[in-house]
């Protein structure tokens, strides 16, 4: 069993504050992503779980044994680093070798395991050669291989597919998250890349600045986000965000729009009134007939087909930059002038001098029939 909890964590570096009082928990096999620009504190937190570093306050427990006087090498742990952290006198089979020489393991399970996560991984034709005569893609590669040969019950992955060319990592994010549970692992995962954590995590843990700014599911960060830093982490193309002040009436809440009243279904009643930035995510906008309910003018400025969907520019009567996002191939203007509406139960209210968004849980509890 490999649960993880993480207690009030304080990690302090020449006086500065890199890990802030951070409290996190990780069910049995279940794959928890870090997600955050650099210097939020992934890696570092990585490392304090690893055993590499201590935490100043806090503590660790991995299975409910507190770690504090265990050391890295007896945690059950196995981890492929950013900087892949490879031995350079050793072949990339003795590199993905080493944790199974070290639990003295027959030679003929060696060559099995190794041969078998190399070939998932697709290294196995750089089985013979160092890290010198390896591309980054597959130190990292070997790396990761290393990490997961001999099956660890916790495994923590630090940007294992950074330095992975595109079309490997596109890949990657599908093949990954069967690997994993195929091993029944508990797994911490770091990255920078919204869709890599969108697609591999049970739940995210934002992180920024040493701190847990927001925890949920990918969907419930992605449709729930705690602020508009969060919003805008989140989505491509991004999320558009325009200063309203809603009002309510005999119909309910709405905003103006272009001088268009667009009404919002779940409005907070805390919001009305006051200065905020409305968010609406460019596929919550469609384009649609004059005359129809909520629609308010635009002006097309630019279209870009992006594969799967085609994006589209537009200008509101106030000047204002919209981008709405529609499945390739369906209709839509080109330029000129035109009418677009909101889906207003899928708009986001932010707080315009905070940034947070009203009726933000920081801390999204599970739901029924989902994931725990």
């Amino acid at each position: 069993m490999a649960t993880l909890e993480l207690k009030n964590i304080v990690k302090r570096f020449k006086g500065q504050t890199v890990l802030d009082d951070l409290t996190l928990s990780v069910a049995d096999g279940r794959t928890l992503v870090l997600f955050g620009p650099s210097g939020a504190g992934k890696t570092v937190l990585l490392r304090l779980i690893a055993g590499v570093i201590d935490p100043d306050e806090g503590r660790v427990l991995i299975g409910g044994e507190d770690m504090a006087d265990v050391d890295a090498e007896y945690r059950g742990i196995g981890m492929a680093f950013q900087n892949f952290a490879l031995f350079p006198h050793m072949t990339a089979f003795e590199n993905i070798a080493s944790p199974l020489q070290a639990r003295k393991v027959s030679q003929g399970s060696i060559r099995a395991g190794v041969e078998k996560v190399a070939r998932l991984l697709k290294i196995d034709h750089v089985l013979s050669h160092r890290p010198k005569a390896l591309s980054n893609g597959q130190k990292q590669r070997t790396a990761l291989a290393r990490a997961l040969v001999a099956s660890p019950p916790l495994l923590l992955l630090d940007d294992p597919l950074r330095n992975v060319d595109a079309k490997l990592r596109f890949e990657m994010r599908l093949e990954l998250p069967r690997l994993l549970a195929d091993r029944g692992a508990t797994v911490i995962y770091v990255t920078q890349d919204y869709k890599e954590a969108m697609a591999l995590g049970d739940r995210i843990a934002v992180m920024n600045e040493g701190r847990l700014c927001q925890l949920g599911t990918p969907e419930q960060i992605y449709r729930e986000p705690a602020d508009m830093e969060i919003a805008r982490l989140f989505g491509d193309p991004t999320i558009n965000l325009l200063d309203v002040k809603p009002a309510r009436d005999g119909r309910g809440v709405s905003v103006g729009l272009s001088g268009v009243q667009v009404y919002l279904p779940d409005a907070p009643r805390e919001a009305v009134g006051r200065d905020c930035v409305i968010g609406l995510r460019p596929e919550a906008l469609s384009f649609v007939e004059e005359g129809a309910a909520g629609a308010f003018p635009v002006t097309v400025e630019a279209e870009t087909p992006l594969n799967e969907k085609t994006v589209t520019l537009v200008r509101t009567a106030r000047g204002r930059e919209i981008l709405v996002s529609r499945p390739a191939g369906t209709p839509g203007p080109a330029e000129g002038e035109a009418f677009i509406a909101v889906d207003g139960a899928s708009a986001l209210l932010f707080d315009r001098i905070s940034g947070e968004r009203f009726g933000a849980n920081r801390t999204i509890p599970f739901r029924r029939g989902e994931a725990a």
